[in-house]
C-alpha cells in the first residue's frame, strides 16, 4: 500500500545539528517541520532516531527537538545505513526521513535503505540543504531511485488515517 502505515512507520531525523543549522537555507523551516512530525510521532506513537554527524565538530541535535535519551545514533559516514548497527536500529520498519543535507547525507542514508529494501518517505519540507538547488537536486535524485517525496501534512495525515482518530485534534493543532 502506498500510504504510510504508523504501525510500520519511524520518523529518522538525519544531522539537524547545532552548528549544521545556521548554514541551511530555511533551516528554521526545516527544525519547525520536523518538530512538528516529531510531536505527531510522539502523540501516535511511531518511534523516532535521530543521527548525529560527527557531534564533535557539528554538535548535537538541535534543542528544539531534544531527542530521548539513546534516540541519537552516532555516525562518521555521511550515509547513515552504512554505519555499523544503524539497520539494526531501524528494523524492518518505513522510514519518514527529514533533516540535512539534503543531497548529501539524506541522499545517501536514503539509497542505503532502498539498497537494504526498505521504504523511504523524504519529507521534502522538514529537508535543508546550504543551497536551495542542491536541496533541489537531492531530492529530484531520490525521486529518481525509488523515494517517495512528501510533505509534513501528506505523513501526519497518513499517520491519523481518518478524522475520527482518538488523537486528531491534537495533531491538527500542531499543523495550525
Amino acid at each position: 500500500m502506498p500510504l504510510i502505515d504508523p504501525a510500520r512507520a519511524l520518523l529518522l531525523v538525519i544531522d539537524v545539528q547545532v552548528r549544521l543549522m545556521p548554514a541551511i537555507a530555511d533551516g528554521a523551516g526545516v527544525i519547525a517541520n520536523t518538530n512538528r512530525l516529531a510531536a505527531a510521532a510522539g502523540l501516535l506513537d511511531v518511534p523516532a532516531l535521530f543521527t548525529e554527524q560527527n557531534a564533535g565538530g557539528l554538535g548535537p541535535t538541535v534543542p528544539e527537538l531534544a531527542p530521548e535519551p539513546g534516540a541519537a545514533f552516532a555516525k562518521m559516514s555521511f550515509g547513515a545505513a552504512q554505519a555499523p548497527g544503524f539497520l539494526d536500529r531501524v528494523g524492518d520498519r518505513d522510514l519518514v526521513v527529514t533533516g540535512c543535507e539534503a543531497h548529501i547525507c539524506v541522499l545517501q542514508t536514503v539509497f542505503g535503505l532502498l539498497d537494504a529494501g526498505r521504504r523511504a518517505f523524504v519529507v521534502a519540507d522538514a529537508v535543508g540543504s546550504r543551497r536551495p538547488e542542491n536541496r533541489d537536486a537531492g531530492l529530484a535524485r531520490m525521486a529518481a531511485h525509488g523515494a517517495e517525496i512528501v510533505t509534513t501534512e501528506m505523513v501526519m495525515f497518513e499517520w491519523l488515517g481518518t478524522a475520527r482518530h482518538p488523537r486528531f485534534r491534537e495533531a491538527v493543532k500542531l499543523i495550525k
